[in-house]
């Protein structure tokens, strides 16, 4: 019987926007089914000279109906022992632990090792990364020893799952769907979204959101805009880039002024907050990905949730999710080919995208992700 579930993993005050977001929404679905949920958080996640970004913290609110303790210092062994220490002390029947980056393999896999001594505790780790998008050393032994740790896994990609083959080949996992962001409100007008960003209504709104980082493929979306905007074929239309700079802001800026698009591009490069996400997708019209790898994306389930057709690129498993033609639109991450899509999609219209989109957009349910952890977890003999 599963009756506490612990989650192991980043929450408030940690900002919003990717595995945190996940994680509290998670610990939401669990408890609206029964389960007592406490989530265990870091009181160290990144040293700062390791964050890419301005900060780590969020200035929100604290989720009241949740139960979150900061508890992990992810660079002190004492406190990893201790923490260990304490879980394998009061029994949860499972923990869930996000595993997302190699840095963490020491913390977490020291951790869940120390918790299972108690012979009761069962492990599944949700791994949204088993090879990461930037290669460190160490990245191999970390992941092989968080790994050995846990008891089964859940993976949201086939690339993932097959990278997860090679390390773990035996232990049982499951690929699941990758669940709406449906914790951002719901959606408004596009008129009333674009007013609060200052946006012409007949503008033909393409957006990029997310994290600037080189993977993500913003400059190749910044010369198909050129390209498009060369050739006049859509004379409204403008680029959105929405998301915090995670490296050097100078060659985008240069990029921009050398393609001589900045009268096409918006640029608000900061962390978008909770309650300004819904701004942003309601006032697209599309939202492109134009990542140059990529396992899954949590930009995906935002579009989702929004309603907003995508245009992605056919790398990892972006695909997996947008039904080409479809729901959306799957190219190359090239320039030319990225514009040849959005120039398709315009074409076509929203209209085109809509109905296919909503009835994907079922499949999506955390009932569906939350049922695939507990029945992985039912399996595992802890002892």
């Amino acid at each position: 019987m599963i009756r506490s579930i612990i989650i192991l993993g980043p929450a408030h005050p940690y900002r919003g926007g990717g595995i945190t977001t996940f994680n509290e929404r998670l610990a939401t679905e669990f408890q609206e089914q029964g389960f007592e949920v406490t989530i265990y958080n870091f009181t160290l996640q990144y040293p700062s000279f390791l964050f890419p970004g301005k900060t780590q913290y969020s200035d929100e609110p604290a989720p009241a109906h949740l139960r979150i303790l900061r508890k992990v210092n992810s660079i002190n062994p004492l406190n990893w022992i201790k923490v260990g220490r304490e879980l394998k002390k009061i029994k949860p029947d499972l923990i869930v632990v996000r595993y997302w980056l190699p840095l963490m393999g020491p913390v977490l896999g020291s951790i869940l090792r120390l918790a299972k001594k108690n012979k009761h505790t069962r492990v599944v780790a949700i791994t949204d990364n088993i090879i990461p998008h930037e290669k460190r050393p160490g990245d191999t032994p970390f992941t092989r020893y968080f790994l050995g740790a846990c008891d089964a896994f859940i993976t949201m990609s086939e690339k993932v799952m097959t990278d997860l083959r090679r390390f773990e080949p035996h232990k049982p996992a499951l690929q699941v769907l990758h669940p709406l962001y449906d914790s951002f409100g719901t959606a408004i007008s596009k008129e009333t979204a674009r007013a609060a960003l200052g946006i012409a209504g007949d503008t033909q709104l393409v957006l990029f959101f997310g994290f600037i980082r080189k993977y993500k493929g913003l400059d190749l979306l910044l010369r198909a805009v050129a390209m498009l905007s060369a050739d006049n074929t859509l004379p409204t239309m403008k680029l959105l880039v929405a998301g915090e700079y995670y490296e050097d802001e100078n060659s985008y800026q240069q990029l921009i002024d050398e393609l001589g698009i900045r009268d096409r591009v918006f640029l608000h490069s900061h962390f978008i907050s909770d309650p300004e996400v819904k701004n942003y997708f309601c006032a697209a019209d599309l939202v492109v990905q134009p990542y140059r790898n990529a396992t899954q994306s949590g930009v995906t389930p935002l579009a989702y949730h929004f309603e907003k057709p995508m245009v992605v690129t056919n790398v990892g498993a972006l695909p997996d999710y947008v039904a080409d033609g479809i729901t959306g639109i799957v190219t190359e991450p090239d320039p030319a080919q990225l514009a040849a899509a959005i120039h398709r999609y315009f074409e076509k219209g929203e209209a085109s995208f809509l109905p296919a989109l909503r009835e994907q957009k079922k499949k999506y349910a955390w009932p569906v992700f939350t049922d695939a952890i507990i029945s992985l977890a039912k399996n595992i003999n802890p002892a």
